[in-house]
C-alpha cells in the first residue's frame, strides 16, 4: 500500500506501549519501522537497559513481523565531560543498544548530535570535536555487532541546531562511515533548507525522518511537531532533490506531533504516508 521505502517510527505511537503500536503501524500496512529509544520523547526501550530488557524488547519487536531499519537511541551528552564511572556507563548502555539493533536486525543506530542545549560546554570547537569523536568511537563499534552508526546531524533543540553546526560536525566525520540522517523538520525550524541540505550531504545521507515544521520567528521558537500538511516543509522539492542526487535509502515518518490528538494519529499517519509515497 504504501512505497516499500517508506517506513514509520515507533515514536509516532509514543503514548502506546510497544506491543500495541507495533500492532497499530503494522494494522496501518506499515512493513518497517524505526525503533524510538529515546528517553523523555518514547519509552519503548527502557533507558535502563540490561541484556534482559534487550532480549524482552527484541522478543516483541520480531512477533510483530515488522523490519527494523534503525533503532534511534541517546547514551547521554557526548560533548560532556565524564568521569570514567560514567564514561564506563555509557559504554555499557552503548553496548546494550548495539546489541538491541543487532537483535532485531535493525541497519543502524541512530545517535543525537551532541546535548539538548544550542549553548557549548566549552567552545563550539571544543564540543564539536567531542561529538565527533564519541561518534567514531561509537561507530568503531557498532561495526563488531555487524551495524552501521548514523547521526541526526541536524537536531533544532541540540548542540548541532543549524547548518552551519551540521556542516562543522559532517566535516569532521568525513571519511569515518558514520551515516547522516535528514530530518526535515529539524531543518526547516532551525530556518535552513532542505535543498541545500541535501546538496550539501546528499553522498553521506543514510536516512530521512519526515515531519512537518514552522521555522523560527522574532518572538516565537521553530515548531517541529507538525503534522505533514501543516508546515512549510517542501516535501515535494526536497524529495526531488534527494532523488535527483541518486538517494536510495529509506524514509521514515517520525510523527512526534502536537496538532493531532491520540485517536486522530493512526488515520493522521495514513494519510501521511500515501502523501509521502506518491513523491517518492
Amino acid at each position: 500500500m504504501f512505497h516499500h521505502r517508506l517506513g514509520c517510527s515507533s515514536i509516532s505511537f509514543r503514548h502506546q506501549d510497544l506491543a500495541t503500536a507495533l500492532q497499530t503501524m503494522a494494522g496501518l500496512g506499515f512493513e518497517e519501522i524505526d525503533l524510538g529509544a529515546l528517553p523523555g520523547v518514547c519509552d519503548h526501550v527502557p533507558y535502563v537497559l540490561d541484556a534482559g530488557a534487550v532480549e524482552a524488547v527484541a522478543a516483541v519487536v520480531r512477533s510483530s513481523g515488522l523490519r527494523v531499519r534503525s533503532v534511534n537511541g541517546d547514551v547521554g551528552d557526548l560533548n560532556a565531560v565524564l568521569d570514567a564511572g560514567a564514561r564506563e556507563a555509557r559504554e555499557r548502555h552503548l553496548e546494550m543498544l548495539l546489541t538491541l539493533a543487532a537483535k532485531t536486525g535493525a541497519k543502524a543506530l541512530v545517535l543525537p548530535c551532541g546535548a539538548i542545549d544550542h549553548e557549548p560546554m566549552k567552545s563550539l570547537e571544543e564540543d564539536i570535536d567531542a561529538v565527533a569523536a564519541q561518534l567514531v568511537h561509537a561507530a568503531q563499534q557498532a561495526r563488531e555487532f555487524g551495524v552501521e552508526l548514523w547521526t541526526e546531524s541536524l537536531h533544532y533543540f541540540r548542540l548541532c541546531w543549524n547548518t552551519e553546526r551540521a556542516q562543522l560536525l559532517a566535516d569532521r566525520l568525513a571519511g569515518s562511515g558514520v551515516g547522516i540522517v535528514m530530518d526535515f523538520s529539524h531543518i526547516v525550524a532551525s530556518g535552513g533548507d532542505p535543498v541545500d541540505f541535501v546538496d550539501r550531504f546528499a553522498d553521506r545521507i543514510t536516512h530521512v525522518h519526515l515531519r512537518d515544521a514552522v521555522p523560527a520567528t522574532g518572538t516565537t521558537p521553530g515548531n517541529i511537531n507538525l503534522s505533514i500538511g501543516n508546515g512549510q516543509a517542501d516535501f515535494a522539492t526536497g524529495l526531488a532533490t534527494l532523488r535527483d542526487a541518486g538517494y536510495t535509502g529509506h524514509f521514515s515518518l517520525e510523527l512526534e506531533t502536537r496538532d493531532a490528538t491520540h485517536d486522530e494519529r493512526p488515520a493522521a499517519t495514513a494519510k501521511a504516508a500515501s502523501f509521502i509515497t506518491d513523491l517518492i
